[in-house]
C-alpha cells in the first residue's frame, strides 16, 4: 500500500514537473555533447566552457532523477527523445560555431527559466521536495543564459535567426512531455 501511495503522490502535477524537467535536463547534457563534439572544431576557445555546463547539467539531471526515484515514479517518455533531439541540436548549431552555440544556449535558457520560476510559483507550499529540486538549478541556468548572452551579442544574427527556433521548440518539448 505504501508504494502505491507514494506512486500515487509522485504522479501529481509535481511529479509530472520533475519528470518533464529529467527529460530536459538529459536534453541539455546531450546538446552541449554534440556541441562540445562540433566545437573542438569550430570554437575551441569555447570547449572549456561547454564542458562546464554539461557538468551542471548532469548535476540537474541527477538532482531529478533522484527525486523520481524517491517517488517510485518513473522517467517521462520523452526521456530519449528529448536526448537525441539535444544531440542533434548540439551537433548543428555546434558546426556553426560560436555564435550559434551562444543563440542556443540563450534561447534555451530563455525558455527553461521562465518555466522554472513559474514551477516555483506552483509547487510552492504544494510539493515541497519538487520545488527544492526546481530551486536547486535555478542559478546554475541562470549562469548559463547570462555568459551566453555575452558571447551571443557578437553574433546578432545568430540570436535573431536561431532564438525564436529554439525557443519555440523547447516549448514544444516541454509542452509534449507535460502530456506524455
Amino acid at each position: 500500500m505504501e508504494t502505491s501511495t507514494r506512486a500515487a503522490a509522485g504522479d501529481g502535477l509535481g511529479g509530472r514537473i520533475l519528470k518533464v524537467n529529467h527529460a530536459g535536463e538529459n536534453g541539455a547534457v546531450n546538446i552541449y555533447s554534440g556541441q562540445i563534439l562540433m566545437a573542438r572544431l569550430t570554437a575551441p576557445s569555447l570547449v572549456p566552457e561547454l564542458q562546464e555546463f554539461r557538468a551542471h547539467e548532469e548535476g540537474h539531471r541527477e538532482i531529478f532523477r533522484s527525486e523520481l526515484e524517491r517517488r517510485g515514479v518513473r522517467r517521462c517518455r520523452s526521456y530519449v527523445l528529448c536526448g537525441l533531439g539535444g544531440y542533434v541540436l548540439g551537433l548543428v548549431t555546434g558546426l556553426f560555431g560560436r555564435g550559434a552555440i551562444a543563440a542556443t544556449t540563450v534561447g534555451v535558457e530563455r525558455v527553461v527559466l521562465a518555466h522554472l520560476k513559474s514551477q516555483m510559483e506552483v509547487l510552492d507550499g504544494r510539493d515541497t521536495q519538487a520545488s527544492a529540486a526546481v530551486r536547486a538549478i535555478v542559478n546554475e541556468e541562470q549562469e548559463h543564459h547570462d555568459r551566453s548572452s555575452t558571447h551571443a551579442a557578437a553574433s546578432p544574427l545568430w540570436l535573431a535567426l536561431l532564438g525564436p527556433v529554439v525557443s519555440m521548440s523547447t516549448e514544444a518539448v516541454i509542452w509534449a512531455g507535460m502530456r506524455l
